[in-house]
Order: C-alpha cells, then structure tokens, then sequence
C-alpha cells in the first residue's frame, strides 16, 4: 500500500538562548553574543504511514510528540530531512490554533477552512455540519475570544474534520473537553477509520492508542524507539517509562526499604525471579503459567515469617496482592537459605509492564526484608480490548423474538 505520509531522515533543531535581550537596544549592544546552544527535538525520524492507517504516537512529555506533528503538518520546517504528504491534510494541533481571537466563530470557520484549502462555496455547504458538531449554535456570532476553551476545542475540531481531509492529524484533543464530547470525536473517528482515511493521533492515553490505532510509534528525547503493533509498541514505551522511574540496575534492595523495623534484617530477600512457561519468550501469555520465585536468607533461625506479594499496573495501581498467611501456608522456622515461589497457572492480565512488590515480615506485621517493585514481568495479551483484567467473553446475536439472556 502505498504511503500518505514519508518522513524521510527529519531532524529539527532549535536554539536555546542563554542570554535573551530583552530590548532592541540591548540586542544591538550584543550583536554578535548572543549565546545560545542547539537543542534537538527530533533526531533522524525516519517513518512511512501507508494510507489508510491510523497511527498513534506516544512519548512522555518533551520527547518530540507535537514537533513531529508540526513538522508532518507544514507548521515547521525541519532543519534536515524532508516529509512528503499525499493527500489534502487538516491538523488540530492545539487549543484554538488559527483562530482570530477578534472575530467571530462563523468568522474564523470561514478563516480556517481558507487556510485549509477550501473555497467560501466549500465552507457555504459544511458550514451548518460544523457548527451542528461543535454544538455553538447560540454563540457562533461571539467573538471567540469570550468562548471556554471546551467551545474552542469543539469548534477547531468541527471544522477539521468537515473539510473532507485525507489525512487528519490530531494532537491530545481527544482527551479533552467532556465526556459526550470526547465520545463524539472517538466516533467521527471511527468513521473516518471505515472510510480509509488516514489518521495521525498524538496522546498520552495507551489504552487509547492500543483500542483505536492500527499501529503505533514511540519517541524518547527526539529519537524513534519503537514502531509497529501497537502493544509492542506501548510494552517497550511503558517499559522505558519505569526504567527511567525506577532505574532497577542502579537501584540498591537496602534504598528500596520504606520504613526501618525492630525485626528488620533477621530475614532478607537475596533475589526474586519472574519465570515464564516458555523460556525462549520473555512474556507471559494468555492462558501460560508464571512463577515468582523469590530466595530468602535468615542467619538465625527464624519461625514467624510470612512472604507476600503484590502486582501494579503501569499507572501505579494495585492489581493484585497476596500472602503465604492468607493462603494458610506455615513456612515453619526460617534458617539459612530457603525458597518461597508463587505459581500463577494462568495470568488473567491484558497486555501491559507490571511492577511486584516483594515483602517479608512477621504475622503481626512486623517488616523483616522489602522490595519495592523492583521487579518486573510483561504480559503479551493481543488485541484492543482496555483495561488491567483479562476477562473471558463471548458475543453472540439472538435470534429475533429471543429475549438477551433467557436460554432457547
């Protein structure tokens, strides 16, 4: 299939000024020493979107997202490399972007929709559907500068996507605005994803990405570190964000403690283990087994110890936790080198990076040894569903005259 969108070696480059003047005067007293440094944004990106597709792309905040976006959009102009579109394009690319504060929202539908290569014939015949979607009926003849930015969002986001684009680029306004909103666009979307248009989404929302996207693209400080399936794609940028969160190489067991204990010490953890069903992968998938192992050490003997365990999602929510006294299991008396292992027969968790917490303390609670999710696994669940529970479902379409849920 052929490409929409080819971005071809881009790389872009700003200047940070040390010493900015502040006036015409100074910048003339300075002429020649200004000091200012080279930052790159984005770093040799190389990518091609074939037509049709919707692409999202991820990163954390400074990582060349909207750059890029810019830079595909016209907006920006790299300092190497090239991106070649084929196709009319239509960018939403923030709040209230082309928009004249002064005039009017019929006014700035008819600026915009110049800007995107429309004539006043074109936007004469849209122009009701673009203010039907934004929902502005009442205030289309207020100048803009007076609407919320939820009005401004409606209305940048309404004349995009009525100028019948081939290609949409949108940047995080999915995630804003209410809810019916947010639902609304979801569904144009939708409906442009069944007319083969294609589309170019930037958010933060993984889930979003993975539920909506045919593939999916990660940036880290300006360079391209992934791109492809979307979970592989949202596994390696979930995996760097807790790299760079808990950097578990450089990370001593004794920092991770999070409160002293008068049993502290008399039983430690020497390692934990994630084992997977298959060695040769280093996920767990739908319907595998895993195991946590971990190893403990008690120079003493010690006889009222209980290992617990607790799994969190990316978001640092608590999935799951357990406990050999929750279980009804006694370790006896503790001494020298011992080995506790969990077995899961089946991990009902959807694709994701998910931390463990590995503690050690007495029945009353005590704390004898604690690891703060200084391990980690991955689950390799396809497909789009969302969420943190992989819950097993089956769809089916009842029979004309056969109420949902009464057996046939």
């Amino acid at each position: 299939m052929a490409a929409a969108i080819e971005v071809d070696q881009l790389t872009k480059q700003f200047k940070l000024y040390k010493e900015k003047p502040s006036s015409l005067k100074e910048r003339i007293l300075r002429f020649r020493r200004v000091r200012w440094e080279p930052f790159t944004a984005l770093d040799d990106i190389r990518m091609d979107i074939e037509a049709g597709t919707t692409v999202g792309l991820l990163g954390h905040n400074g990582s060349g997202k909207s750059t890029l976006l810019k830079c595909m959009a016209g907006i920006l102009q790299p300092t190497s490399g090239c991106v070649r579109t084929v196709g009319r394009m239509a960018a939403l690319l923030e709040l209230g972007a082309g928009f004249h504060p002064e005039l009017s929202g019929r006014e700035n539908v008819y600026l915009n929709g110049s800007i995107l290569g429309l004539k006043k014939v074109e936007v004469d015949r849209v122009f009701d559907d673009i203010v039907g979607f934004a929902e502005l009926e009442q205030f289309i003849d207020t100048p803009v500068k007076h609407y919320s930015s939820g009005m401004y969002i409606r209305l940048g986001f309404a004349v995009a996507i009525n100028v019948d684009p081939e290609i949409l680029l949108v940047d995080e306004v999915l995630s804003v605005g209410d809810e019916a909103f947010q639902r609304k666009c979801i569904d144009k979307v939708r409906a442009f994803q069944a007319e083969g248009r294609t589309i170019v989404v930037v958010s933060h929302a993984a889930d979003m990405v993975r539920q909506m996207c045919d593939k999916a693209a990660a940036l880290e400080h300006g360079k391209l570190v992934a791109n492809g399936d979307p979970n592989e794609v949202i596994r390696e940028f979930r995996e760097r964000l807790l790299k760079s969160a808990m950097p578990a190489e450089d990370m001593s067991p004794e920092l991770a403690r999070s409160e002293m204990s008068p049993m502290w010490g008399r039983v430690k953890i020497t390692d934990a283990r994630v084992v997977y069903a298959d060695e040769d992968r280093d996920a767990v998938a739908p319907g595998e087994s895993m195991q946590v192992v971990i190893s403990l050490e008690a120079p003493d003997p010690v006889s009222d110890v209980v290992v617990a365990i607790a799994v969190y999602g990316s978001m640092g929510w608590l999935v799951f936790g357990t406990n050999t006294q929750v279980h009804g299991m006694d370790l006896g008396t503790i001494e020298g080198h011992r080995t506790v292992t969990f077995d899961f027969p089946d991990v009902p968790l959807l694709d994701g990076t998910y931390a463990l917490t590995i503690g050690v303390h007495t029945l009353g609670g005590l704390v004898y040894d604690s690891w703060e999710q200084l391990r980690r696994f991955e689950v390799a669940a396809p497909g789009r569903d969302i969420g943190l529970v992989r819950m097993p479902v089956s769809i089916r379409l009842n029979e004309p005259g056969v109420d949902a849920g009464r057996s046939q």
